[in-house]
C-alpha cells in the first residue's frame, strides 16, 4: 500500500502510518445529478487508514495506479452509512463530494466501518484535546494581560514611601509569576507555530505530491488519449471489415436460401417424376388390357345392339298394349255407363215392385 502512495517515504519520515487497510471498489457522486455512481477506480484498489503523528490527524487514502482518487481527512461529523450488505458511502465537505465503497464480503464492509467509527472518535478526541490546550493558552495570556496592569495600577495608588515598600514584595511576585506564565505560553505558542509550520511544510508537500500525479495523470491521459485515437482507427477499420463481412454474410445467407429453394424444388421435381413413372406404368399396363378390352367392347356393342333390337319390340308391343288398355278403357267407361243405366232402371222397376206389394197387401186385408 504504501509503494504504491506518492511519496510514501516521507510520509514515514514525517510520521504518517497506515493503521488499517482493505481493497475495495472505490465510487464518487456524480456532481451533476448527485444521484448516480461514478466508478473511480476500474477495479479493486488498496484503501486504507492512515495516522499523522505530527498533526494528529487521520485521512482515507486510495491510490489507482499514479492517480489519488481518495484523500479524505476524517473529522469528528463524518458518518459512515452501510447502505447494502457491501457497499457504504460518507460525505466529506471538504472535498465537496461523497464517496462510496464497494467490498466483496459484508465481513469486510463491517471493519471497516467499525474502523471508522474507532478513528472518527479518535479525531474527536484530539481535536478536543487540541482545543483545551489553545484555550488554556490563552487563558494564561488573558490572565497575564490582566494582572499586569492591576499590578502597576496598585503602585500607582498607594501615596506614602513606606505604603510602596510595604506593596512591593507581593508585586514583585506576581510579576515573576506572570513572567512566568508568559514565558510558558511564548514557549508554547513557538512549538505551535512550528508545529504549524510542520503542517504547513506538510500540505506543501502533499500538494507537490497532488501536483506531481496531477501532471502524471494528464501526461498518462494524453497518452492515453493517443491510444484511444489509434483504437478508434483500428475500431473504425474493424467496423469496416464487419460491415464487409455482414454484407459478404448475407451474400451467402441469400445463396443459401436459394439453395434451399433450389434443392425443394428438385425434391418437388423428383416426387413427381416418380408420380409420372407409376401413372406410365399403370397406363402400360392398361395398353397391355386394351386388346381384351376391344374384344369386350366388342362383343358389348353387338350385345347393345341386340338389345336395342328387342327394345324396339318391347316398344312397339308397349305402344300395342297402350293401344289395348285405351280401349279397353274406353269399353269399361261404355260399360259403366250401360250398368248405371240398367241399374236405374232397375231401380224404377224394384220401386214398381215394391209399390205393387204394397197395393196386393192392401187387397188382401180388404177381404
Amino acid at each position: 500500500m504504501q509503494a504504491g502512495l506518492p511519496g510514501g517515504d516521507k510520509n514515514r519520515e514525517m510520521g504518517e502510518q497506515p493503521i488499517f487497510t482493505a481493497r475495495a471498489h472505490v465510487f464518487q457522486i456524480d456532481p451533476s445529478t448527485k444521484k448516480n455512481w461514478v466508478p473511480a477506480s476500474k477495479q479493486a484498489v488498496t484503501v486504507s487508514y492512515f495516522y499523522d503523528s505530527t498533526r494528529n490527524s487521520y485521512r482515507i487514502i486510495s491510490v489507482d495506479g499514479a492517480k489519488v482518487i481518495i484523500n479524505s481527512t476524517i473529522t469528528p461529523n463524518m458518518t459512515f452509512t452501510k447502505t447494502s450488505q457491501k457497499f457504504g458511502q460518507w460525505a466529506d465537505s471538504r472535498a465537496n463530494t461523497v464517496f462510496g465503497l464497494g467490498f466483496s464480503s459484508e465481513q469486510q464492509l463491517s471493519k471497516f466501518a467499525e474502523k471508522f467509527q474507532e478513528v472518527k472518535e479518535a479525531a474527536r478526541l484530539a481535536r478536543e484535546r487540541s482545543q483545551e490546550k489553545i484555550e488554556t493558552s490563552s487563558n494564561h495570556s488573558q490572565e497575564s494581560g490582566r494582572e499586569t496592569p492591576c499590578s502597576t495600577r496598585a503602585s500607582s495608588v498607594n501615596g506614602t514611601d513606606d505604603e510602596k515598600v510595604s506593596h512591593g514584595g507581593p508585586s514583585e511576585t506576581q510579576l515573576k509569576t506572570e513572567n512566568d506564565r508568559l514565558k510558558f505560553a511564548l514557549a508554547q505558542s513557538s512549538s505551535n507555530v512550528k508545529r504549524w509550520e510542520i503542517e504547513l511544510q506538510s500540505l506543501r508537500e502533499s500538494n507537490a505530491r497532488l501536483t506531481c500525479a496531477l501532471q502524471e495523470s494528464a501526461a498518462s491521459i494524453e497518452h492515453w488519449k493517443k491510444q484511444f485515437s489509434v483504437c478508434k482507427e483500428e475500431n473504425d477499420q474493424l467496423r469496416s471489415k464487419i460491415e464487409e463481412l455482414e454484407e459478404q454474410c448475407d451474400e451467402i445467407n441469400k445463396e443459401r436460401e436459394r439453395n434451399v429453394q433450389l434443392s425443394k424444388r428438385l425434391q418437388e421435381l423428383e416426387a413427381e417424376l416418380q408420380d409420372k413413372e407409376l401413372e406410365l406404368e399403370d397406363l402400360r399396363k392398361q395398353g397391355e388390357i386394351i386388346p381384351q378390352l376391344m374384344t369386350e367392347c366388342e362383343t358389348v356393342s353387338q350385345k347393345l345392339q341386340a338389345a336395342e333390337k328387342r327394345n324396339k319390340d318391347l316398344e312397339d308391343k308397349v305402344r300395342a298394349l297402350k293401344t289395348e288398355v285405351e280401349e279397353s278403357k274406353h269399353r269399361q267407361t261404355h260399360l259403366k255407363t250401360e250398368l248405371q243405366t240398367f241399374l236405374d232402371v232397375l231401380d224404377g222397376k224394384i220401386d214398381e215392385l215394391h209399390d205393387f206389394r204394397q197395393g196386393l197387401s192392401k187387397l188382401g186385408v180388404d177381404n
